[in-house]
């Protein structure tokens, strides 16, 4: 498991203090970013060298975040297929799970336009960080929305 400490920034929060939204998925990004050196060691972002598309991600805010307090982002994979991988992430603030989330990224050929699977010695890498997810019945906490009509 990867783990990434974030300092919010003033422009994450909205008037009440709570950080908006959209900034999870930016810090989830963020905390991706030794998956994919396993990949391009060096981030080289070219399309004839970067083999990595995202088909999906996902969110469910559980708690709030807040401004004034950094932020845990857990990162590990928690599935590996024949050409995709499942990275699932946690931001963490106070002890408290504020966010999870889940980015499907496939091994992909630019040059084709087609999935490719991926390289034993990549899996090999992948299943480092392999943890499997433990689905909840409820992973919102008891009473947030409750009162959303």
């Amino acid at each position: 498991m990867f783990s990434t400490i974030i300092q919010p920034r003033f422009g994450d929060a909205d008037c009440l203090g709570h950080i908006n939204n959209t900034t999870p998925a930016l810090w989830f990004e963020t905390a991706r970013n030794p998956l994919l050196r396993i990949f391009v060691p060096d981030l080289n972002f070219k399309m004839e060298t970067f083999p990595l598309i995202m088909a999906h991600t996902d969110y469910d805010f559980v708690d709030e975040l807040f401004f004034q307090h950094e932020v845990e982002i857990r990162t590990w994979i928690s599935h590996i297929g024949n050409k995709s991988f499942t990275v699932h992430h946690q931001a963490w603030q106070n002890g408290r799970l504020c966010v999870e989330g889940s980015a499907v990224v496939v091994h992909y050929d630019f040059n084709t336009k087609q999935s490719v699977p991926l390289p034993e010695d990549k899996k090999k890498l992948l299943k480092e960080h392999l943890i499997a997810v433990q689905k909840s019945p409820a992973r919102r906490k008891k009473g947030m929305g409750d009162n959303l009509s």
